[in-house]
């Protein structure tokens, strides 16, 4: 299965990825704003959910629609 990223490049385990967008997050009440940097990401079942770790927010599962890789 390939993940791809907004841009169209293949996404694996371990990269670091960079949102595109500000993104509210449920629960936490925080907002991810445009261009911060997540690394080590981790591929999930679904093709269209990647898991993330950030320093505020753990076990955080994001869109791929909302990231392009770094």
């Amino acid at each position: 299965m390939d993940v791809k990223d907004s841009n169209g490049n293949v996404l694996r385990d371990g990269d670091s990825v960079i949102l595109i967008k500000d993104l509210k997050v449920k629960g936490a009440g925080t907002t991810l704003k445009r261009g911060t940097k997540i690394s080590s990401i981790r591929l999930t079942d679904n093709e269209d959910e990647v898991d993330c770790r950030h320093d505020k927010i753990k076990g955080l599962v994001l869109r791929v629609e909302f990231l392009k890789k770094a």
